[in-house]
Parts: C-alpha cells; structure tokens; sequence
C-alpha cells in the first residue's frame, strides 16, 4: 500500500474503510483483508500523502496527510484525522498506564476474511509459534550451551532478524524529485551523492539498528553476513553479493560506505566475509558453492582495484585510507583533506589492504583447485601481499616503515609540507591490526597446484628483498604448513605484550580500542596550526569528532575483536603449542595463540552474563530509576561497550556486528568438544 499515486497517476490506491470495530481494507490490484482488534483503542484514520507545506514549504493545502498522527497524539489536535469513513492510512490508538513489572496485551489481527470471533484460538495459535520458535533455536543453539549462554545466543539471532528491513533508495529520481512535486532543495543535491546517481537498491537488508541507523554499512553488513550464516546461509551469501552489483558498486569499484556519504571509505572486509561465509556454508550443507564464491571473487577484484589505484597516491603499497569506520580513533578527521604536499600513511589502512590480498589468494587458491587459471591469480596476490608487507616493515629513510623501534609499535605516519615524517604515537587499535594479515598454506594446496607453487618458489628464491617479509615460510609449522604473515614472531612478542596488558588494551571484557596508557598520558600534537589531543575514553566520546557519539578512544567494539580471534586462531594452526606467551591473569601459566583467542572471546560473551552480582555488565548503563531485575533477561546487543565496566554505550539495538557474540559462543562450545 505503499504511496506511489502522487507522482504516478496509473498507480493503484487502496482504501482502508471503518466498518463498525474493525477495517475494512481493498485494493483494485491486491485480495481484500480484515484488521480486527481486541482493545479499547480508537480508529484513526487519514491519507498516506506527504506534507506538502511542512516538506517543500509551498502554500497550506487542507487536507489529511501521513503525518496526521503525530498532530493528533502530541499537539492534541483532533480535526486532522478522521474517525470515520475511509482512507490510505489508519492506526488504532489507546492510551493507557502501565506500572514497573506490569503488562498489558493488545491482541489485532489481519485476515482475509471478517471472522466474527477473530481472538477465539489466539492463546493457542501464539503457544504454537513459540513452540516453534523455540524448536528452531534448540536446532541452532544445539544441546551443549547452559541456559545462560544458551539465552545470549538465541537473542543475538533474533536481534539480526529484528534488524533486516526493506530499504528502498533510488538516487537518480530522488535527487530530481517526483513528476508532479516541488523539486528536492538543493541539500538534496549535496556533495554526498555526486557521483553515486548509479545506486538503486531495493532489497531486505541486514541494518546496523532499524531504530537509531535504519540505513546499510558496508563493512558492517559483512560482519552480519557472518553472523547469519549460522541461521540462514543463503541469506548471507545474499548480502555480500548485493554490495557488489552494479546499482551498489560504482563503476570504479569503490563500494558505498553508507547511506549520509556513499564515498566514505570502510575497510574492505568483503573478501574476508565472503570466504567465512562460503566455508561455514560448506561446512553446514556439505557442499562447497563454488558459484557463490566465483561471482563474489570477480566482483571484490574491481574493488582491490580500486583500492590500489586511488588509496596508494604514491605507489610504495603504503595506503592511505581515510576514515575507514574507527570515527575517532586518530589524532583529527582522517576523512578530511590535507593540504598540498601532506599525506597520512595508515598502518590500518594497510594492513586491511595485506589482509585482502590473503584473502583473495585463499579464495583464488580454492576456484583454482576446480580450475587452474585461478594459480595465476592467486600468485598476483600473494606478490602483492610482499609488496606490501615490505612497505609497511622497511619503507622511509629509516628503513623501518611504520614500525616504531623504539615504542616497538605500528604507527600511523604523517608528511607533512617540509618533507618530515612524524609518527602518530597513539597505541590505538590501529597499531594491533597489523596482526589481521596472516594466512597459512598446507602442504597439500601447494601439491595439487604446481603451477602456484612454481611462482611462489621463483619469487623467494629470486627476490631476497621480498623473502625476508615471510621469514617462517622455509619453516614449516605444525603439520608441516607454511605462514605467511605481516609480522615475524619478534613483533608479534611486541605487540601481545601491551595487547594482553590490562593497564594497556587487555579489558576485563575485551580488547580495548585505545590502550589505558593514553590515561595518565595523552598524545597531543599540533597540526594545521591547530592543537590536538587523545585521551583514553572508556565509555562516550568526549571530543567533538563525529558528535562524540561513535568512540575509539577506549571501548571494546566487536568487529575488531572478532577479526583478532580470528586472526589468533590462524597463527594457532602453525605454531600450536610452540609459541606461547604469558598468561595476563596467572605469571605461572603460558597461553598458546589458540588459549588466547579463547581467552578474549570469553571476555567479550561475559559483557553479556550473569556475573557474581547477579547484574549482566551489558546493563550498568541502565539509568538509576530502573529496576534492573525486570531486564536481566532482557540483553541489548550495544554498538560497543566501556572499556573499563562491560556497560553498553552508543546505538542500543545494533545488534548487527555485536551478534558476533553468536559465532563466539558457538566457536567456544565446539573447541571445548574437541
């Protein structure tokens, strides 16, 4: 019943008619339908047209309009709706008083015919859905989780299936407006859309929070895919492929970061997502959908591309990224344009670029298996995986790339006018992400694809320069296979050593994404002729930069989270029980990478668990007149959680990338079964 007569005049309109207690609904195109409803409210009743003298400021017009309701029930005005007879848009509305711990239930329903007792099997018909509901989460969940986490995981999926929605945008006749109305305001024609007049969606999709962001992001979107290939595969696989389709892509091949700035850039975390999903499908189904991932590889190819030719100006595999989702995370807006002659090269950035490369040889490696011309491909990517590992180890004059020797830290790295380099010393998120690009390659791959193995072979014996990058690859790990990683297990010791330090990133529920030295030591720098500082934050952000509601300068978020488990389990896979480091809460005990990543992602499930208070840390945030004991078991998956109490922070319902927590808890029960 969506209003498209306005500007259509061969469109359809429905009728919605007060018939004694109940509607009356027909459309000349659509079967005829009943609303019943079991309460005391009264029908309201007015057109679903738009407003025009509060939209486009044109001359008042009398009539009814779509937001009629508002008028009604907050100004108290009663002429602007109707109480009887017919029209396009109608609600039923009560007023009522409803005390701590007491409920109420408003019973309506649609059918498609008048039932003259239409509440008679209500109790039975709910009992059956719940019977329902329930026997699909016992399928999900599985029998081995307590009740508790049992709870946290059946409510993370149903808050990714609150958050799909239907989101309709078409660009191009938006910014020109509809046949018949006032012409958009230029607003309407800002900056923000210039270049992206291609984009034309109309699909569900996965949305970070349908009450406070009911609009996609692109990286988040991969974070649900993940997360909804626990439940529904194909639904997943869906999500992924729509961010590369023509009406989304531009025709460079930068996919849209979101709906306020389309050409804001998000890491590129697509190839990632597109191979867990394809393996937790296969591992699922049992079969391996090789087309699935053949589209997604050729479609993701003219994104690499675009990423290498317009975030490395310089060429020298260092990129520069930008925003890339962390808000605040730098010194100032790293979305914003610098001047002539300065340039900020991002250990983020590039490490996101590294893990891409990885990714896209994995996935070239397995089409490669089914056909060989896919060796070629992946051989590209693993050099370009050199180029970069050398880039961000040993470019600049001091041969040390964007690795601080003395604070033994990947920094972000500034060029200013004069030719300086100068160090962003902040111990950020930034400077663990590094640790994302690793990869390991069993001696089996390298077996049935010779031609692959033939160039990787030439390129470590012919380009020493480029060898040393991968110094573990002649040292085969557990099982014989091979690591290709940005870091050598020196670095690696440097950087777990603040990572697993509780006076520095380590939280009590999570990986911080600022250290807590920046406390009692915040980084100031002068830029631009401007002062600057960061601080560690642990829950809001108190600084000005994007609105201080989205913070890095301490919380825990758990996408970056997640990718570092992630990450700590591919290391697992080659060096086992080799490499060990010590245990942040017992100095006698030595964690192997696999007990680590465990050990975080217990941290992070704890947000949401019962702890010895008898209080979840998710709901510390819960303002002082609320009786927590009516929401203990009612969990709220937040956009990230304080760093220093668990307690949620940002969007309350955007359980998009938080329903990661799913896939923790379910990775946890299943190595506690092996």
């Amino acid at each position: 019943y969506r209003n498209t007569w306005s500007w259509s005049p061969a469109a359809s309109r429905p009728a919605l008619r007060l018939e004694g207690d109940h509607l009356r609904v027909e459309h000349p195109e659509l079967p005829e339908l009943f609303v019943h409803k079991q309460c005391d409210a009264e029908w309201l009743i007015t057109e679903n047209d738009t407003h025009m003298s509060r939209v486009f400021h044109s001359v008042p017009k009398q009539g009814f309009y779509k937001d009629s309701f508002n008028d009604y029930v907050i100004d108290g005005k009663h002429d602007v709706v109707r109480h009887s007879g017919s029209g396009t848009k109608a609600a039923a509305y009560e007023t009522c008083e409803i005390g701590p711990g007491e409920s109420k239930t408003f019973l309506m329903r649609m059918s498609p015919d008048q039932l003259e007792t239409p509440f008679s099997e209500s109790d039975k018909l709910f009992e059956i859905r719940i019977q329902e509901a329930d026997a699909f989460y016992a399928d999900v969940t599985g029998a081995n989780l307590n009740d508790e986490r049992a709870l946290i995981h059946r409510q993370a999926h149903a808050g990714m299936i609150w958050n799909k929605q239907f989101y309709h945008f078409d660009v191009y006749t938006w910014m020109r407006g509809d046949a018949g109305h006032p012409p958009p305001p230029k607003g309407a024609r800002a900056d923000r859309l210039q270049g992206w007049e291609h984009v034309n969606t109309g699909e569900v999709l996965s949305m970070p929070d349908i009450w406070e962001f009911p609009w996609f992001a692109a990286w988040d979107s991969a974070f649900h895919a993940v997360t909804f290939a626990l439940t529904d595969p194909e639904f997943a696989k869906r999500q992924l492929q729509i961010f590369t389709e023509d009406w989304y892509m531009h025709p460079n091949g930068q996919l849209p970061a979101y709906e306020m700035a389309f050409g804001d850039v998000n890491p590129p975390v697509h190839a990632w997502a597109t191979w867990k999903v394809f393996e937790m499908d296969r591992e699922r189904s049992g079969v391996a959908d090789l087309e699935f991932l053949e589209r997604m590889f050729h479609r993701l190819s003219l994104n690499f591309g675009w990423w290498v030719n317009r975030k490395d100006r310089e060429g020298n595999n260092i990129f520069q990224g930008g925003f890339l989702g962390l808000d605040n995370i730098g010194v100032f807006d790293r979305g914003a344009t610098l001047e002539e002659g300065e340039r900020l090269d991002q250990a983020d950035a590039t490490s996101w670029m590294a893990m891409y490369c990885l990714q896209m040889m994995k996935i070239s490696l397995e089409l490669a298996f089914e056909n060989e011309a896919y060796e070629t491909v992946a051989s590209k990517f693993f050099m370009h995986f050199l180029y970069i590992a050398k880039a961000i180890n040993s470019f600049g004059p001091n041969g040390t790339g964007l690795w601080d020797p003395d604070d033994e830290f990947y920094y972000d790295m500034l060029h200013d006018r004069d030719g300086r380099s100068l160090p962003l010393r902040v111990r950020s998120v930034v400077g663990l992400l590094p640790l994302l690009a690793v990869e390991i390659l069993s001696p089996e791959t390298m077996e049935k694809l010779p031609e692959f193995n033939r160039r990787v072979n030439w390129v470590l014996d012919n380009r020493p320069d480029l060898a040393r990058n991968v110094p573990r690859w002649s040292r085969p790990g557990i099982g014989k296979v091979h690591l290709m990683s940005l870091l050598g297990e020196e670095r690696i010791r440097c950087i777990l050593r603040r990572l697993l330090d509780e006076d520095e990133f380590l939280s009590t529920y999570g990986i911080r994404g600022l250290s807590r030295y920046h406390a009692e030591h915040p980084f100031t720098f002068r830029f631009q002729g401007k002062q600057y500082s960061v601080s560690y934050e642990p829950g809001e952000g108190h600084t000005s930069m994007f609105g201080g509601n989205s913070n890095w300068r301490g919380p825990i978020w758990f996408p970056t989270n997640f990718l570092l488990v992630e990450a700590f389990r591919e290391y697992d896979k080659y060096f086992g029980a080799t490499f060990t480091v010590q245990s942040p809460l017992d100095s006698g005990i030595q964690l192997t990478f696999g007990e680590i990543a465990d050990e975080i992602s217990r941290r992070l499930v704890s947000i949401f668990e019962t702890d010895w208070e008898g209080t979840r840390p998710v709901t510390r945030g819960l303002p002082a007149n609320v009786n927590p004991e009516h929401w203990k078991d009612y969990i709220l998956f937040h956009e990230y959680f304080c760093g220093d109490s668990g307690r949620g922070c940002g969007a309350s319902h955007q359980t998009g990338w938080t329903g990661l927590v799913a896939n923790l808890i379910h990775d946890l029960e299943r190595n506690s079964s092996k």
